[in-house]
């Protein structure tokens, strides 16, 4: 019945519209007057991806991952010589690494399974160009994004720490805990009293004349057992 009167009185939206109007219109605007403005992006805006190439080791899980296949990757093998090493050992080498921005869908994943942080999100969104193929950037594009990538924020006091924190703390108590509890499989233990070998004469066995009397005199004189001392 309520809906019914409300809907019957003449003016009643229009009323309400005027009244948002009315309030509305005391308070400051909020706009920002952009492009003149630069806008106050969040932290972890995903804007153009940026590449670090001396950290790429072209492991392609990037390119693997893409679900639009939108990352092309090149390279080639070469061999590096290490002192001391029977044989020179090999590498690979960058060549090419390429994101086609018209086919990203900015899910991140690259960036996500990138084990060697060679990919980082940069909030630069002002990259728009007249032709379609220029949306394609090569590894030197993408290494001049790297100059706008913010630090990393800081960690939470209160938050749990970093895996990287907590493998790099528990490597480091390694090896002086190893130090003060050796490990019995290692070390050897030392033999104890009864396991060492007596070095000393063993002293000889008493015979009948040791418990029959006393000894004699060294000079030989015979004793009497029977004479006052």
């Amino acid at each position: 019945m309520g809906e019914t009167n409300e809907r019957g009185v003449p003016g009643a939206g229009l009323a309400k519209g005027l009244a948002v109007t009315l309030r509305t219109m005391t308070r400051r605007s909020t706009t920002q007057q952009y492009p003149d403005v630069a806008p106050e992006l969040p932290p972890r805006s995903r804007g153009v991806i940026a590449l670090l190439a001396e950290n790429c080791t072209v492991c392609m899980l990037c390119a693997r991952e893409c679900p639009d296949w939108c990352i092309y990757i090149d390279s080639h093998k070469e061999e590096v010589a290490v002192p001391g090493a029977a044989r020179p050992r090999q590498r690979n080498v960058l060549d090419r690494f390429d994101i086609d921005f018209s086919l990203c869908m900015y899910c991140g994943i690259c960036v996500e399974v990138c084990p060697f942080d060679a990919l980082y999100w940069s909030p630069e969104f002002e990259y728009a160009e007249y032709d379609i193929k220029d949306l394609l950037h090569d590894k030197d594009h993408l290494g001049e994004w790297m100059a706008t990538v913010p630090p990393p924020p800081a960690h939470d006091r209160n938050g749990e720490p970093a895996k990287e924190e907590t493998t790099a703390a528990r490597k480091a108590a390694a090896p002086a805990g190893s130090a003060a509890r050796p490990t019995p499989s290692r070390v050897r233990p030392e033999p104890g009293p009864a396991a060492r070998p007596s070095t000393a004469p063993a002293a000889p066995a008493p015979g009948p004349a040791a418990t029959e009397g006393p000894a004699a005199p060294a000079d030989g004189t015979p004793t009497d057992p029977g004479a006052a001392p």
